[in-house]
């Protein structure tokens, strides 16, 4: 079995990868050309199975309609994972014309190179939950409406009702995954609970003195990553095609999150927080909760970690990075900084 990964190089690339090569796939995943090409995530699975056979990557941009359809045919794909995106609500609002491009163009070059293709293949469509909107705290399914709120929703939007056109125009397999908030200790560090447990690794280790966050009552369904590409993978086995949500079924605020996290190395997070008007959005999204009750009846597919561990195992993983960071600037390898710039 071959597998094609757009965004292998993310979060979620990197865990869906881990599971693939461990069932046996031929994994092959996209890279944008630039001058530093980032493969921290995969660096470890790259170095073994790249020298096997069983991993490759390839140059590709999911605004070259050209270069997604050669390379789709080169490979020949069995499975397409679409999961790259600009992923970040808050830089979506900065930057809406490259975010909807990525979002609306790149869903719609894959899923035509699919559709001429002589070969059959099954889609992933990487939809979110931040396309519910959050304006109620009403449990959210597959028929829940959708009330995008911000660029990257609405371009998750589009590719997820191209994904269905396709779907019941063309017969093809192609499936959305309405996936709530899934994170790891390999989130992206701008991201507000990796963040949040990156500031109590180096606050724990003396090497930062407060965090600023923005709306600290946002309230999530947060899962681990790890549990939801798994789901990803079910939902592209079950023999009919379709829309599932992933979520753990259970809403925490950012204020919760960060009580579980300076809990593990004892301290109160109110001394070390602040919060700014930079960090809000120009629309927030206050409140979103899952259902992921067609998933578990019709996949079996449950969240087997829920917050307390996913907390845990992030803030365990950057206080081993803190303390790492600690050894460098005593020996002056590296200057000290107290806080992520704000990039506006």
């Amino acid at each position: 079995m071959k597998v094609l990964i757009t965004g292998i190089t993310g979060q979620d690339g990197a865990y869906l990868a881990r599971l693939l090569i461990e069932k046996g796939y031929e994994v092959h995943g996209t890279v944008r050309r630039s001058s530093s090409v980032n493969t921290k995530r995969i660096d470890d699975i790259l170095s073994k199975y790249e020298r096997e056979g069983n991993l490759a990557l390839h140059y590709s941009d999911l605004l070259d309609s050209a270069s997604i359809s050669s390379l789709i045919n080169n490979i020949g794909p069995d499975e397409v994972y679409n999961l790259a995106a600009q992923s970040h609500v808050a830089v979506s609002f900065e930057n809406p014309v490259y975010t909807t491009q990525v979002g609306t163009l790149g869903s719609v070059s894959i899923l035509e190179a699919i559709r001429s293709s002589k070969k059959e293949m099954k889609y992933y469509q990487a939809s979110s939950s931040e396309m519910y909107g959050g304006g109620s705290s009403e449990k959210l399914n597959e028929e829940s409406k959708f009330i995008p709120k911000s660029p990257y929703a609405a371009s998750k939007v589009f590719a997820h009702n191209m994904t269905t056109i396709y779907r019941e125009s063309y017969g093809i397999h192609a499936v959305n995954g309405i996936l709530f908030n899934h994170e790891s200790p390999i989130r992206g560090e701008t991201f507000v609970t990796r963040k949040i447990t990156k500031a109590v690794g180096r606050i724990s280790q003396g090497i930062q003195e407060k965090l600023t966050l923005g709306n600290l009552d946002a309230v999530r369904d947060w899962g681990y990553a790890g549990d939801f590409v798994e789901g990803m993978w079910a939902m592209m086995q079950h023999e009919e095609p379709s829309d599932w949500v992933l979520s753990t079924g259970k809403a925490h605020s950012v204020k919760d999150f960060l009580d579980k996290a300076f809990n593990i190395v004892g301290l109160d997070w109110s001394k070390y927080v602040e919060t700014s008007e930079t960090y809000y959005r120009p629309n927030e999204v206050d409140y979103l909760l899952g259902d992921y009750s067609k998933a578990k009846n019709k996949l079996g597919w449950e969240p087997k970690v829920q917050i307390d561990g996913l907390v845990e195992m992030m803030v365990e993983n950057d206080i081993h990075e803190a303390k790492q960071e600690a050894v460098l600037l005593k020996e002056g390898l590296i200057e000290p900084t107290w806080e992520y710039p704000v990039i506006k």
